[in-house]
């Protein structure tokens, strides 16, 4: 087919599926190419594969006799449809913007000029203090009384032994049962200070702390810190006396420890300057200070010596 007239194919079988629609006798020279063609090319095909391969000739070149059809421009059913779609979205957003204000939002409560009291639904009452602030979640009370609290409040729980109240404060905790507590937030100060029933009291690097009626847990400002302390009235005068029940600490610079010990024993200590940023982890229970120095000596592994209220640290 090299000296053929038709040196592109489909232009050639195309013309021949032309004169074959519109009845035009073929040529000699076109009638001598096609015989050629049918020689070489479907020698070996019997009469069924030779009308299929017809059929798909004749198919692959039915567009090209296919009147285009002009439809209609979709673009305003597109508009509509993403006018629509907009709309759907907006009632939606509007929708879950309502649902969620109306059943998840949780409540928050502020004090911003003075005092003010919040009664919640299970019947506990929080009195917050001057810029304190409350959030209470929707589902209060569930399982678990659960609130947020910044700044400082007094809590009045409502007594439930299947539901407990918890308090989550800034860094800590404050688990209860039912009772009168007082929590306290001032810069890294943090204290809870039980009037009635039982708390626990959970503070990150340090162990729980239990208080009962009359005590008070704080970290005297220093993180990885915990101690309770007992707040007796004396009768005869009337003034309240504070006594370090428990004193615990996680990595915390010798310098800070000193500093509480002195602070809380009224003792005054001397110690090497080297020792200042040691860190110490120790626990101190039910000590005096003259046991809980000679401990604190051993974790640094130097000698103590007392003399009056003073303990001297050396090597």
């Amino acid at each position: 087919m090299k000296n053929q007239k038709y040196r592109n194919t489909e232009a050639f079988v195309f013309k021949l599926w032309q004169r074959e629609v519109s009845g035009e006798k073929i040529s000699e020279k076109e009638a001598e190419i096609l015989n050629q063609w049918k020689i070489l090319t479907e020698k070996d095909l019997d009469k069924i594969h030779m009308e299929e391969s017809k059929d798909r000739v004749l198919s692959a070149l039915e567009l090209y006799f296919i009147k285009p059809v002009k439809t209609a421009p979709i673009y305003p059913l597109k508009k509509y449809a993403y006018t629509a779609a907009a709309a759907i979205i907006i009632l939606l957003s509007l929708g879950g913007i309502l649902t969620y204000n109306t059943f998840f939002k949780p409540a928050t409560y502020t004090a911003d000029s003075g005092i003010r009291k919040v009664y919640l639904a299970d019947g506990s009452v929080v009195t917050l203090l001057k810029g304190a602030e409350l959030t209470v979640d929707q589902s209060f009370p569930a399982s678990t009384r659960m609130v947020d609290l910044k700044g400082d409040a007094i809590f009045s729980v409502a007594k439930s032994k299947k539901h407990p109240f918890i308090v989550h404060a800034d860094g800590f905790s404050t688990k209860v049962l039912g009772t009168v507590f007082k929590i306290s937030q001032s810069g890294k100060d943090k204290s809870v200070q039980l009037y009635e029933g039982k708390v626990a009291v959970s503070y990150a690097g340090t162990p729980v702390s239990y208080l009962k009626p009359n005590q008070k847990w704080t970290n005297f400002g220093i993180a990885h810190t915990a101690a309770v302390i007992s707040l007796a009235t004396e009768k005869k005068s009337g003034k309240q006396k504070a006594e370090l029940l428990s004193l615990s600490f996680n990595d915390v610079s010798f310098k800070e420890v000193a500093d509480v010990m002195q602070t809380n024993y009224k003792i005054r200590i001397l110690y090497p300057k080297e020792t200042a940023d040691k860190r110490i982890t120790a626990d101190f229970t039910g000590g005096t200070a003259d046991e809980n120095m000679e401990a604190l000596a051993f974790i640094l592994g130097l000698d103590v010596h007392r003399e009056d209220h003073i303990y001297t640290l050396k090597k």
